[in-house]
């Protein structure tokens, strides 16, 4: 594999990875902008502009960016995050120019015409209902409104539909000017390409590009708390959330390998525990998410409203005796086995490497050999781990419980006091009784 970084006179970069005996292209635009860098009155307004840039433009209409993509056989999509927004494609070898061309129009030359944006707003809506009635979706949204209350970053990316509903064009409009500027701009490729071929087109589309003053980014302020919703489904739903670094500080690394090892697997502490030994739930998991300054590990299980008590004890138990024993250095290596097979299998496919080029400029500035994210896991040993767990049973638990009616709320400020730190061993020793 060759891969190839070029920066533009305007401050936009272009990078591409060669990547042999592929008959396809991955390729995109990330844009270092999502829903945290909205004002109060901006709520959904990232993710309502991914959606207007494939409602037409100046030259082609939206049947027509759907035809041409799709006569070449490729697809095109788009994604809005907390920190980033993303237009990109797949397309056979040969047709990474009309892919790139099509980026390029969607982009640059919306229409935002009245009609589609009330047609659209319609649409977006409908999504935010279909969000309300999925019990993951709710539960995710309410830990994250009490991590960070009052913030960006603690609101739902979709927006509400109160929101959604007052945006017109001009919204539109000045929030590219804001944010859309070349240096938070990444063109990234991967597969059957040519770098010197791509930057020349790239330079043709998006060449004219100017800077401008970059808009807000609200800083993150963890806080912590509970939320319970007395909508009932047929099912409780657990999230706990704690806080844990960016993913620009060394123990990220340390973050995913202890929820690997935590939930992250059937051989994980949680899974053998709560699933197999107690069976209290279907499934239960552990994540990591890391921004530039904040960062959350989560448990997410589905239970019985009866059962929701003793799981969340197991939780808060067998987080107590990591932070009190560390882990055995069987379940390190088996965390870190895998955590490095997830690295190098998702390598093999050409989006995967596009996408990871892409945040790896924006968010480090710099391209990361694989070699060196492998140094980074092998370095996580038992002790940092154990330190890592101690950590957290230090910190606000952010708790929310869906699915168990009016006991929701209960349940998740019972959740959050088995979390504080006072609580910890008596949690422990509890479920050890």
């Amino acid at each position: 594999m060759t891969t190839e970084l070029t920066t533009l006179s305007n401050g936009l970069r272009v990078v591409t990875q060669h990547i042999p005996r592929l008959e396809t292209v991955s390729l995109g635009v990330w844009v270092a902008v999502g829903a945290r860098h909205e004002r109060d009155d901006q709520h959904g307004l990232a993710h309502f502009l991914e959606h207007m840039a494939f409602k037409g433009t100046q030259k082609r209409s939206a049947r027509q960016i759907a035809d041409e993509i799709e006569s070449v056989g490729g697809d095109l999509n788009a994604s809005t995050g907390l920190d980033t927004t993303a237009y990109f494609a797949r397309v056979l070898k040969g047709d990474d120019l009309v892919a790139l061309e099509l980026i390029a129009d969607i982009l640059l030359n919306s229409k935002f015409s009245a009609e589609d944006i009330e047609r659209e707003r319609v649409v977006i809506q409908q999504e935010i209902a279909a969000s309300d009635d999925n019990p993951d979706d709710m539960a995710f949204d309410m830990m994250q409104g009490v991590a960070f209350p009052g913030q960006s970053i603690g609101r739902p990316i979709l927006g509400t539909k109160a929101s959604v509903g007052s945006f017109r064009a001009a919204d539109f409009k000045s929030y590219l000017d804001e944010h859309y500027l070349p240096d938070d701009i990444i063109i990234s490729a991967a597969g059957a390409v040519q770098h010197k071929a791509i930057v020349r087109h790239v330079e043709a589309l998006f060449g004219g590009l100017t800077q401008g003053k970059r808009g807000i980014e609200s800083p993150a302020h963890y806080r912590g708390g509970f939320s319970g919703s007395n909508k009932p489904f047929e099912q409780s739903h657990v999230l706990i959330g704690l806080p844990s670094p960016s993913y620009l500080e060394p123990e990220f690394y340390t973050a995913q390998v202890f929820s690997g090892l935590f939930g992250g697997g059937m051989s994980s502490r949680l899974f053998q525990e709560i699933r197999e030994d107690r069976g209290l739930c279907y499934s239960i998991d552990s994540s990591v998410w890391g921004l530039r300054d904040t960062g959350m590990l989560s448990v997410h299980a589905a239970t019985s409203p009866e059962m929701v008590g003793e799981l969340a004890d197991v939780v808060a138990a067998q987080l107590a005796e990591i932070a009190e024993t560390g882990p055995t250095e069987a379940e390190l290596q088996r965390s870190k086995a895998q955590l490095k097979a997830g690295l190098l299998m998702a390598l093999e496919s050409s989006s995967v490497n596009a996408e990871q080029m892409a945040r790896q400029l924006l968010a480090q500035g710099r391209l990361i050999p694989i070699a060196e994210l492998i140094e980074q896991v092998d370095a996580v040993d038992a002790a940092r781990v154990k330190t890592f767990a101690e950590v957290l049973t230090a910190q606000t638990a952010s708790v929310a419980v869906i699915g168990s009616g009016r006991k929701s709320s209960g349940q998740a400020s019972r959740i959050a006091n088995r979390f504080a730190p006072s609580e910890a061993h008596a949690a422990a020793a509890k479920v050890a009784g």
